[in-house]
């Protein structure tokens, strides 16, 4: 089994993975209009469509934003029909290898040879959401603290105050140089206790590349949640509370599907084999 693009061969487009015995037609619109079915093996079934082996591709933004969508609410609809299902990403195609009659027949060897694993995970998603939570510091805000409650900063204000205007200048950049590694300092330390706070509400959290913000703004922590459908109100309680913290904010989005906890595993699947 493959998943690559390669336009000589047709393939099943695939939407995610669910406990199933039985492969049946799904009364669900898919990707560009089409027919989504199940094909079953071993109690586990793959959620497709028949496609071309290329990838969907479109130069116009709408069409693709639009195809996004169409995948999203297949998966939305296979959780409400299968209660859990494994995500696949946009644009996961799986082709038949030589000997292999049809697409079908290769998606049945790849559950088959994968029962254990995929079991595996659709148990360790079992009644979870995934959730993005986004935490922000606001330089300004910092700054004010700093300027407020370190002791070092104060002092070195304070010897300022009272310097000649060229002496000054050096020691306005003593005091840069002071309130960025006091910044530092501090939000090493709330990356930490935040992170712990917000770990005790999820079932297995990841640390995500933080990204560029708002002018002003740093992105402290980025994570992908895994959380109990029953303790999703325990989290967004922390999360209002860590709001409120003097100079950070949070954001944050979902229920999705588990994306970032199935990927590698699904993955390493695959490359298995592939072999």
């Amino acid at each position: 089994m493959e998943i690559r693009p390669i336009i000589e061969k047709e393939g099943l487009y695939l939407y995610g993975i669910a406990a199933g015995w039985k492969s049946i037609n799904l009364d669900l619109v898919g990707v560009d209009g089409s027919e989504v079915y199940t094909v079953a093996e071993k109690d586990l079934c793959v959620i497709v469509h028949r496609c071309p082996a290329a990838p969907y591709q479109s130069p116009d933004r709408k069409t693709v934003t639009r195809w996004v969508k169409d995948h999203q609410n297949v998966l939305d609809r296979a959780q409400e029909v299968f209660g859990t299902v494994i995500p696949a990403g946009f644009n996961t195609i799986l082709l038949p290898k030589d000997g292999e009659d049809s697409p079908e027949q290769a998606a049945k060897h790849w559950l088959k040879d994968n029962s254990e694993r995929f079991s595996l995970i659709l148990k360790g998603i079992e009644g979870k959401d995934e959730y993005g939570v986004q935490v922000f510091y606001a330089l300004p805000a910092l700054e004010k603290q700093l300027s407020a409650h370190s002791r070092r900063i104060r002092e070195l204000m304070e010897e300022m105050a009272a310097k000649s205007q060229g002496t000054a200048f050096l020691y306005k950049q003593r005091i840069k140089k002071e309130m960025k590694a006091e910044i530092e300092t501090l939000a090493k330390d709330r990356f930490h206790e935040f992170y712990q706070r917000i770990k005790s509400h999820c079932e297995d959290i990841a640390v995500e590349k933080t990204r560029k913000a708002a002018p002003e703004e740093v992105m402290l922590l980025n994570l992908s949640c895994l959380v109990a459908k029953e303790k999703a109100v325990d989290l967004g309680e922390e999360l209002e509370k860590i709001n409120n913290t003097d100079g950070i904010s949070v954001r944050f989005s979902g229920p999705w599907p588990p994306y970032s906890f199935v990927t590698k595993p699904v993955a390493m699947a695959q490359a298995e084999a592939e072999g």
